[in-house]
């Protein structure tokens, strides 16, 4: 717990981070308290999911980055968290949580509490931090407000709430239409019974104005103009631009500096204030090489806040330096330096990833949370300009003191139609997960929890989709360390080699369509060792997709109209990730997703004979 003084600091604050599961309505339930705290002008634009700001961000409709806000309500200002809502990301989460007094937690009215509604309540609750529930959603055809709230109250049982946090007030919102009620049959008129139980529900900070400084920074962003800048909370104490101040470093060591330039939260910009105190979550501005976690303190009497915990990464991925025929064509950055200076600048705002060296100084292992944040990461390297090739995810294992071997196990909530039950249970069974609970609410529709080897879920949600024709829910999340549960059998199809440099023809493509499923399309530029497709056996294949047809007089070239040629296979970065095996890679370029054999040249590639 951080060092608080129990007396309050600001009566006129409140500060509160919204936390959920992926998709049950967050950032649009933050547009509508923006919207109705009188953040636009009658004339202005509004800006719809204005908190995802990054274009990554709208384009999927997920949140990967926490934000900060804040609104005015009466006279009080409220500072709002914006949190990610997948696992992936979690580390967002447990930094935001380390600012606020309060969450409003929000569950969907059909789907409840999911594996990452979970995650945060445990990190909110172990944080002693006033939980406020809001059931979201409320209009959908297939809610159910009354059993989710009793899943709610179930779940805050099983994390041991105390009584306190058991007394939480309840609210029914539509975000997209901007309204809340405390009665389900109810419908309100507007989100004024949600401010007031912020007002209400969430306990002012604590804190001690008077005491020596005391700042934990939580997040940090940059400008072109100011350097860094460090967001947090001040727990004690007061600043003010001019003052000395001194960083508390994660190493142990402290440095003097003084503060720049001091910025507040107000709606989404942000405002240049004189002085601020305890209770407050300000940005500071011009200290260099300031990071996640450290403490600025009073120049005279420095006391450091212990940093937070976040829990360890899972899997781990190789990038390195882009060794195909076709490299430095697409990208700007593709030397080993620019690449190593990248993931250096990334490990300063994500304290969730890890970068360790390998053997060769042209490789990097990076360790995240899960697929999602590790391709996440590459699809941002490749939008600024980067080329590199990424390997096939790998699980971390440990070592416990008996010698044992532990790996990661994932607790899997999937929520299919009854019609693929079946087949998504002989699924996750190869992969060696136990079921650990099925529940059917009569609609048609059978939710099916799992335990599973973080292992077995590499390649999993591509296979998940086809057999559930794109109709199922998959969510996991990270549950603990268990013993090794033995080999995983990986994917079963080979793959088609390029054996030649040169351009794709629809006369090779046609020819080797019935071998399997293609990857390229004609007049694509193919390089020996490329994987132009998906053998439908399960040994990989050399074939000559560079093949024309030759033409004589007696084979006129207009007999190639005939050919019907099937739409080859799109693989997305992620989908790309998933389907590769060990002697294979991703070779990203800002232009294009392209799968490789790691050895390039056939005649040196060992090959796995054909049982």
């Amino acid at each position: 717990m951080s060092p608080r003084r129990q007396s309050v600091a600001n009566p006129l604050r409140r500060n509160v981070a919204i936390v959920a599961h992926v998709d049950h309505g967050k950032t649009t339930l933050v547009d509508a308290l923006f919207q109705q705290s009188g953040l636009y002008r009658d004339n202005e634009r509004v800006v719809e999911r204005a908190m995802d700001s990054l274009d990554l961000e709208r384009e999927r409709g997920i949140t990967i980055l926490a934000k900060n806000t804040a609104v005015h309500y009466r006279d009080l200002l409220i500072n709002i968290c914006d949190t990610p809502g997948h696992a992936d990301f979690g580390g967002e989460v447990e930094r935001t949580l380390s600012m606020v007094d309060g969450v409003i937690l929000l569950v969907d009215a059909s789907e409840g509490p999911l594996p990452q509604t979970r995650f945060v309540l445990r990190k909110a609750l172990e944080r002693r931090l006033t939980p406020i529930v809001v059931v979201n959603k409320i209009d959908r055809p297939d809610a159910r407000p009354q059993e989710v709230l009793n899943e709610v109250y179930d779940l805050f049982i099983d994390l041991d709430a105390s009584e306190e946090q058991l007394d939480f007030p309840v609210l029914y919102t539509n975000a997209r239409e901007g309204t809340a009620s405390t009665d389900p049959a109810v419908r309100g008129d507007d989100l004024r019974p949600l401010f007031d139980a912020i007002v209400d529900a969430i306990p002012p900070p604590s804190g001690d104005q008077d005491a020596p400084l005391q700042m934990l920074i939580a997040n940090l962003d940059s400008s072109d103009y100011l350097g860094r800048i460090a967001i947090g909370r001040i727990f004690n104490g007061r600043v003010k631009v001019g003052d000395e101040i001194v960083v508390c470093r994660l190493e142990g060591h402290q440095m003097k500096t003084r503060v720049t330039k001091l910025f507040a939260f107000d709606g989404l910009k942000r405002i240049d204030i004189d002085a601020a105190a305890a209770g407050d979550i300000v940005c500071l501005a011009g200290i260099e090489d300031i990071t996640i976690g450290e403490t600025v303190a009073s120049a005279e009497n420095p006391i450091a806040i212990p940093p937070t915990a976040v829990d360890e990464p899972t899997v781990s991925m190789i990038l390195g330096v882009n060794t195909s025929p076709m490299a430095g064509r697409e990208g700007t950055y593709v030397t080993s330096r620019q690449l190593r200076e990248r993931l250096d600048k990334e490990l300063i705002g994500n304290v969730s990833i890890r970068v360790e060296e390998t053997a060769s100084p042209e490789a990097m292992k990076v360790i995240g949370r899960g697929e999602l944040q590790l391709s996440i990461l590459i699809e941002m390297m490749r939008r600024e300009g980067f080329e590199l090739p990424g390997s096939r995810p790998e699980i971390v294992t440990k070592r416990t003191d008996d010698g044992q071997t532990v790996e990661p196990v994932e607790d899997v909530v999937i929520d299919v139609p009854e019609e693929h039950q079946g087949v998504v249970m002989a699924q996750v069974g190869a992969r060696k997960g136990v079921m650990t609970k099925m529940v059917n609410h009569g609609s048609g529709r059978v939710r099916l929890e799992f335990r599973i080897p973080a292992r077995g879920l590499i390649g999993f949600r591509s296979q998940f989709l086809t057999d559930t024709r794109g109709t199922g829910i998959f969510n996991h999340i990270f549950a603990a360390w268990e013993p090794w549960a033995g080999p995983i059998p990986s994917r079963t199809t080979g793959a088609l080699v390029a054996d030649r440099p040169g351009p794709a023809t629809a006369y090779a493509i046609a020819n080797l369509q019935e071998r399997g499923e293609m990857f390229v399309e004609p007049a694509l530029p193919v390089y020996e060792g490329m994987i132009v497709g998906e053998n439908s056996r399960n040994n990989d294949l050399d074939v000559n997709i560079t093949k024309e047809k030759k033409q004589t007089n007696m084979r006129a070239s207009s007999a190639d109209e005939a050919i019907r040629l099937i739409p080859p296979r799109k693989l997305g970065l992620e989908q790309a990730i998933e389907w590769i095996n060990d002697d294979e890679l991703v070779e990203v370029t800002p232009k294009a997703i392209r799968l490789r054999k790691r050895v390039l040249a056939s005649n040196m590639r060992p090959r796995k004979i054909d049982e």
